[in-house]
């Protein structure tokens, strides 16, 4: 919109035209007065009109021409267009509306009927901005309450993650070493056009941070084999297994007492998948390929890197190359062999995130 007086352009090669409309309109408006269409587009690279009078028949570039060429032009597309004619079919008014003008005005026209249409469509064009100003203001507070949210939800992952990683402290930094896998293989993905059915489905602003919960039930397994410095027995191993059980039982509870149940769609796949393998030889649920939800898929894959490039109390940490060599030996049968090989060409990432987040540390 314009600031001050609101600008029109009349456009007709009718020099009488011209003189009628500039008399009823200059003492409210500053009119602008061109004799031809061709003139009209060179006014138009100086001058952002509030609205186009358009006389209909002239020569060279008639009235349906130019509006033609208005509105396949992003810059003019929305000022308004009042067509002016001395036609009075219905036909060639119906015309004109659908190619985008938002009235006619028939020739002679009366200064006094002029001045009012005139009226009329510029307080619907102020109406019309003020509805947009409203809407983009509206539209900041929802971003601006969204982020917020996001914070505050990302914090909550943040606090929850670090309380595990404290109580299994021989995993330090893996939360958030893991997040960095996965967001680097769900842009991978991403960038190459993979699963583009499942990706489009997913809140990536919500999933990446989740996966920091994949680990969340050894909140409730007992030091005693959280923190074993060996090898665990198979029964101790099985009650380690229900880690994954254990965090949706966690996240269920809160799930309980939240209106936002989307919070944790995403944290539930991950815990509950991460550890099924694509053979079927996995657990909790002996999942099998794509019975596998992707994030669980993904996750396996960063899981397990990370655990191999970290010491334990019953191995020592193996290197990069050789990390990368186990992962590629499961390909199909621990592994999902289409995601192998998208970890493969971006193995090298991979090192660099775990050296990135160990010398933050």
């Amino acid at each position: 919109m314009s600031q001050g007086r609101y600008k029109i352009i009349m456009v007709d090669d009718d020099l009488t035209n011209l003189s009628i409309g500039r008399n009823a309109l200059s003492d409210k408006y500053t009119v602008i007065t061109v004799p031809s269409a061709e003139k009209l587009f060179l006014i138009l690279e100086q001058v952002s009109p509030d609205l186009i009078l358009l006389d209909i028949e002239m020569p060279d570039m008639n009235g349906y021409e130019a509006i033609r060429k208005l509105k396949a032009d992003s810059r003019h597309a929305s000022i308004p267009v009042v067509f002016l004619t001395a036609r009075r079919d219905s036909g060639s008014e119906l015309e004109g509306l659908n190619m985008g003008a938002v009235d006619y005005i028939a020739k002679p026209f009366s200064p006094p009927l002029l001045q009012k249409r005139v009226e009329t469509h510029l307080l619907l064009r102020e109406q019309h901005a003020q509805l947009q100003r409203y809407n983009d203001n509206l539209l900041g507070l929802v971003r601006e309450k969204t982020e917020r949210i996001y914070a505050l939800q990302n914090a909550v992952l943040n606090t929850v993650a670090e309380l595990v990683e404290f109580r299994d402290d021989i995993t330090g930094g893996h939360v958030t070493r893991t997040q960095g896998y996965i967001q680097l293989l769900v842009d991978e993905l991403s960038n190459r056009g993979m699963y583009p059915e499942l990706i489009t489905d997913w809140d990536v602003e919500m999933l990446i941070p989740s996966a920091q919960l994949h680990d969340v039930g050894k909140i409730a397994v007992s030091d005693q084999i959280l923190k074993k410095p060996g090898r665990y027995e198979p029964a101790e191993f099985d009650e380690m297994k229900k880690h994954t059980t254990y965090g949706l039982d966690v996240i269920a509870r809160i799930e309980r007492n939240t209106k936002e149940p989307e919070f944790f769609r995403h944290a539930k796949v991950f815990i509950g998948t991460h550890h099924e393998k694509w053979d079927g030889s996995g657990y909790p649920n002996g999942l099998r390929g794509e019975e596998i939800p992707l994030p669980g898929r993904l996750m396996a894959i960063a899981d397990v890197y990370d655990a191999l490039i970290s010491i334990r109390p019953y191995k020592p940490a193996f290197s990069h190359e050789d990390s990368v060599r186990i992962i590629i030996e499961g390909r199909g049968s621990h592994f999902d062999p289409v995601l192998v090989d998208v970890f493969t060409d971006v193995a090298d990432q991979f090192r660099e995130i775990a050296t990135r987040v160990q010398d933050a540390g």
